[in-house]
């Protein structure tokens, strides 16, 4: 219920704005997505800055950590999407109660903003080791910048397709992250912003075998659209709807029924009581 309204809330004002959205999806819509490339290798050569400004090799995670990696493509000063990428990613890493990265996975956050800097990527792994609650998140989670070369190459291994916007001076993208094996090769794609702890700890355990899992469908991608009006993402509102009513429906269908069952019992056991004493 706590995540169940709030979210209601957000889709409440956000209604206004999606009913005015043109019917015909803008141009840019077409330059965006993810493709899903199963089982192709990410380069092991390309270079990237950590967050503490040491240039690295993603081929060093590759071949020493022997362990299957969580890629997630964001950029730091994105107001919105991406946030929300990166706290569905922690809400998730956070239910792998037996798997903790630096131990089981390692976590690759990089930017696809070649103008970002080793300063912004400190500043947000920081943010989000203080809500990872394992102590091996130290090791296990890591936020690179890149030149626009390497980004490329990165993105386009892994089928990561994004524009940039003139007019609103932001990327247009969509939300999701992927899944490789120790070897780097991509395993599994994740879409949206409702990701399954239970499906991210099976996909790991295979990734961590080498096995690449199958195409999945790309629901989500339709649960964010841009809009070139406001040079904002905003929900899909009719879909998103329909969805949150049945679940808070249900929730507080059940939050009634069992709270009307615990006070009839209360009160039946104080009549109970009650009677005992008279006699």
């Amino acid at each position: 219920m706590k995540r169940i309204i709030p979210a209601i809330l957000i889709l409440l004002l956000l209604a206004p704005r999606a009913a005015g959205q043109p019917a015909m999806q803008p141009a840019i819509l077409e330059e965006i997505g993810i493709d899903q490339k199963l089982n192709a290798q990410v380069p092991p050569d390309l270079v990237f800055r950590d967050q503490t400004g040491r240039e690295v090799q993603l081929g060093e995670y590759f071949a020493q950590s022997r362990r299957p990696i969580i890629l997630t493509l964001v950029y730091y000063e994105c107001p919105m999407l991406c946030t929300m990428v990166l706290n569905e990613t922690l809400r998730t890493m956070n239910g792998l109660t037996t798997l903790s990265a630096g131990k089981d996975f390692d976590v690759l956050t990089v930017s696809f903003d070649p103008k970002e800097t080793t300063e912004l990527a400190a500043a947000k792994r920081t943010r989000y080791l203080r809500q990872y609650k394992r102590e091996s998140g130290d090791q296990g989670w890591h936020f690179f910048t890149g030149t626009e070369e390497n980004i490329r190459k990165l993105t386009d291994a892994v089928g990561f397709r994004y524009a940039w916007d003139d007019k609103f001076q932001q990327y247009a993208h969509v939300s999701g992250f992927m899944i490789l094996t120790p070897q780097g090769r991509v395993s599994r794609y994740f879409y949206g912003l409702d990701y399954q702890v239970t499906d991210v700890r099976l996909s790991l355990v295979e990734a961590s075998n080498n096995q690449i899992g199958s195409p999945v469908e790309k629901v989500m991608l339709y649960c964010f659209r841009y809009d070139p009006s406001t040079g904002k993402y905003s929900a899909d509102i009719l879909k998103l709807l329909k969805a949150a009513a049945v679940v808070t429906l249900l929730g507080l269908g059940s939050y009634m029924f069992v709270n009307f069952r615990r006070d009839r019992m209360a009160a039946r056991a104080q009549l109970a009581a009650a009677q005992g004493e008279l006699s």
